[in-house]
Formats: structure tokens, C-alpha cells, sequence
């Protein structure tokens, strides 16, 4: 089967970090976002993935020379103008002429769900499309799909309003769909697949889905973007540990490191990255290149490639992004989220602050 992977979006979520880099290029631990995405596809059977793209495409062409992910085949589809994510499916599905029965996937989407089963519940119903839904805690802020006892889709509310979703099972951003969906979209016009397409096959009883409590998140915001690669380091996924030497339990530590301070927690230490004396790093990743100089700490944190924490930072529950420096002294608080290739005036104090402010 072929897989349209949405990767279009500017990841607003994620500002000031995808300015200047798509989200699925972001790093998680050893690899980038959309490399982990198309990775499970090829676990699951996926031979070609379509990369419908539309912010930054560039970004995504050049990283991936050979034109393949863990020997599944990529396909580009950049769309003109963004096309909502039922048009992109549509745009991507044409462009790259799918045939048949294909996936769709999320492309901010992690998750260990089993892919196979998705599309024998589809082929099962003889449904014209089906999602795969995952329990959440809070489910305001994402499609909230019924079913009833046979897995038909009996409502599909995207967003509702908190304590009024008929069910904590979202649409988890994973689709099969039947080649006759791309003629429900209008091909002149932005579509909406969550608030157009769906509700419709809905009401006409042809959508169907299948839940699982299988380990899914959405890596979207930073909070989740942290979340995503400790539990990586915690084994709380089956996807592959990072390449990299295991010293002790959860720490992994690449090749041409330098480390004269301490590591705890779970920690991964990118290939030619420094901890200098004094310094730790506590349940967080260093990008490769990077540097926590005499002094610092870092904890619960994503310092990015080629970025420098000066002495005596404190970064905590925070992203540093690729070749920024902060200052001497600086301190990190509570989701702060620095662009890459700035520079974190010395003493600085920022707390759940995008530096700097758009």
C-alpha cells in the first residue's frame, strides 16, 4: 500500500523553533520527526510514503538525497497553496497516482499502534473509509468520533466544547480510505477532512474506526515534543533505542563525546557533544555538537544541535533550539522555547516564554 503523510503545516504550536525549521525536521533523540513517522510505515508494510508538503519543502528534499526512509520509498507532493488536510490528500493522492486502497497518517503522529490491523478492520466492514481512535483525558481539543456496537461512526465533532464529548476516543490522525474519498473533495477550494469530509461520510454511514490503547501522542507542542523523546530513552515505545552506547540504565552517550560532569535520570549525549566539569544533565537530550559548559544544569530538556549553555545555566522543562547560546547565568523555566541561532542575553530569567517574543 502507498501512505500520504500530512507534513504541510507551519507548526505554529511549536514557534519560535519551526520558523526556520519544519516541526517533522525537528530532532527526536537520534533522528528527525518525520524519519521515526515513515519508519513505523515501513514496519507496518508501507512500501512508498507521499510527503504532502507545503511549508519549507525544501527542507524535507534535501535531507533525503536517496529519496527513502528505512527502505520505504518517498514521494513529494507540494501543494501550491495550502489546501486544508482533506485537499492535501486529494492534491497528494493525484500527484503521486494512488491507486486503490491507501494510508494516511498525521505526520506529528507517534504511535505503536498496529498499522496491519487498521486495514483488515477496513476491509472487514467494507468501509469506504476507517480511523484509528485513541483514548485521551482530555478530548476538547481534538475530533471526538462514536461509534456504535459495529464500529460505524455515528458522530464526529471536532473540537467540542470541555464536558460535552460523547466519548474520550479521538481521531488519532490515521486513516485508510478507498480512492473513491478523493472524489467527495472539492478540488477548487481548502478542504477540511475532520470537518467536512468525515461528518459527511458519517451521515452516510460509510465511516467506520477502531480503537486501540496503544502508545500514540501527538509531538505538536513542547511539552509533547519533550514528552516524545524521554519516552524514547524510557522504552515506553517499541521503536528502535537510539544509536548509541548505553553506560548505564537510560543514559545513551554517541560516539566522540566529552563528559566531565554527570548524567542521571534518562539522558541521550549526541555524537560530539560536550558536559563540561561541574555541569549535569538530568533526564534530557543533547544534540549532537552541543555544549552544557562548567556549572550548568539541565533537566526534563531538549538542547538542540550545535547550541551552547553557558556556565552556570539552569535550563528546566525547556527547548534550546539548534546553535542558540544562552548566556552565562541564564535560567530556563517551565516550557520556554528558544529559536535556533539566537543568542539568551547573560542573567537572563525566561519562564514558559517563546524567545524571542514573535
Amino acid at each position: 500500500m502507498d501512505a500520504i503523510v500530512l507534513v504541510g503545516g507551519e507548526g505554529t504550536r511549536l514557534r519560535p523553533l519551526t520558523y526556520d525549521i519544519p516541526k517533522q525536521m525537528l530532532p527526536i533523540v537520534d533522528r528527525v520527526l518525520v524519519e521515526h513517522v515513515v519508519s513505523w510505515l515501513g514496519r507496518n508494510g508501507i512500501g512508498r510514503a507521499i510527503l504532502s508538503l507545503g511549508y519549507r519543502p525544501d527542507a524535507f528534499i534535501e535531507a533525503f538525497p536517496t529519496g527513502e526512509i528505512d527502505g520505504v520509498t518517498l514521494t513529494y507532493a507540494v501543494e501550491p497553496e495550502p489546501l486544508g488536510t482533506a485537499g492535501a490528500i486529494r492534491f497528494a493522492a493525484e500527484c503521486a497516482g494512488v491507486e486503490g486502497r491507501f494510508l494516511v497518517l498525521n505526520g506529528d503522529v507517534l504511535t505503536d499502534f498496529d498499522g496491519a490491523s487498521l486495514v483488515c478492520f477496513h476491509a472487514e466492514h467494507e468501509a469506504t473509509a476507517s480511523i484509528y481512535l485513541t483514548p485521551v483525558d482530555d478530548p476538547s481539543t481534538f475530533g471526538v468520533v462514536a461509534t456504535d456496537d459495529t464500529g460505524r461512526v455515528i458522530e464526529f465533532t471536532e473540537k467540542p466544547a470541555p464536558g460535552t464529548a460523547p466519548t474520550n476516543l479521538i481521531n488519532a490522525g490515521a486513516y485508510v480510505l478507498e480512492t473513491s474519498v478523493l472524489d467527495r473533495i472539492p478540488g477548487d477550494r481548502a478542504v477540511s477532512i475532520e470537518r467536512e469530509t468525515f461528518p459527511a461520510l458519517a451521515e452516510a454511514g460509510l465511516l467506520f474506526a477502531v480503537a486501540s490503547d496503544a502508545y500514540w501522542l501527538d509531538a505538536g507542542t513542547p511539552a509533547k515534543y519533550l514528552q516524545a523523546q524521554l519516552d524514547i530513552l524510557r522504552g515506553l515505545r517499541t521503536s528502535t533505542r537510539p544509536a548509541a552506547e548505553e553506560v548505564t540504565p537510560g543514559e545513551f552517550v554517541a560516539p566522540g563525546v566529552v563528559v566531565h560532569g554527570s548524567i542521571a535520570g534518562v539522558a541521550y549525549v549526541g555524537s560530539g557533544a560536550v558536559v563540561e566539569t561541574a555541569a549535569s544533565l538530568v533526564d534530557s537530550i543533547l544534540g549532537a555538537g552541543a555544549k552544557v559548559c562548567a556549572g550548568a544544569r539541565v533537566e526534563r530538556s531538549a538542547v538542540l544541535p550545535g547550541a551552547r549553555v553557558s556556565e552556570g545555566c539552569v535550563v528546566a522543562d525547556s527547548i534550546v533550539g539548534p546553535g542558540a547560546v544562552l548566556g552565562a547565568g541564564a535560567r530556563l523555566r517551565k516550557f520556554t522555547v528558544v529559536r535556533g541561532g539566537v543568542e539568551v542575553p547573560a542573567g537572563a530569567e525566561l519562564i514558559a516564554d517563546r524567545y524571542p517574543t514573535p
